[in-house]
């Protein structure tokens, strides 16, 4: 089944349970896919949509961080249970020491011997992690392995 199909399955049932949060987690992404397909001019496959929800999950994990600094514990509860729905689209998350594990290799393959050549490593090992890590994630293991 592909995400998209997934994704408009998950809003009939929550329609049908009444799952408002739920729903409006599921709309939001159904709308970004669809504005970017607009831009796009064409339908966007799976890993794309992806891309649209790992967006949204880093947006939403930024919201949860500034709600936090500003005392708003309503919002930052809303905001986490919005950010595992839109995990619940992801594949699963491959966690610090599986990063490191591919950046070792990369930094191997690449030959890289400084941070200098941090480009040609994050180059090799983001299309590995795509959806699957965080960016900001991958660039701190990259940047501690790197002398």
């Amino acid at each position: 089944m592909t995400l998209r199909n997934r994704l408009t399955e998950e809003m009939k049932a929550a329609l049908k349970a009444r799952d408002d949060l739920r729903l409006s987690a599921i709309r939001m992404i159904r709308a970004a896919a669809s504005n970017r397909e607009i831009e796009l001019k064409r339908e966007l496959g799976d890993p794309e949509i992806q891309e649209i929800i790992a967006t949204l999950v880093k947006q939403r994990r930024e919201a949860i961080r500034l709600f936090q600094e500003g005392g708003r514990q309503d919002l930052v509860t809303k905001e986490e249970r919005e950010l595992a729905i839109l995990l619940g689209f992801l594949p699963q998350q491959l966690n610090r020491e599986e990063v490191r594990a591919l950046v070792v290799q990369a930094i191997a393959a690449s030959g890289a011997q400084g941070s200098k050549d941090l480009g040609s490593v994050m180059k090799l090992v983001m299309p590995q992690v795509a959806g699957r890590a965080d960016g900001k994630l991958v660039n701190e293991v990259v940047r501690e392995l790197l002398p």
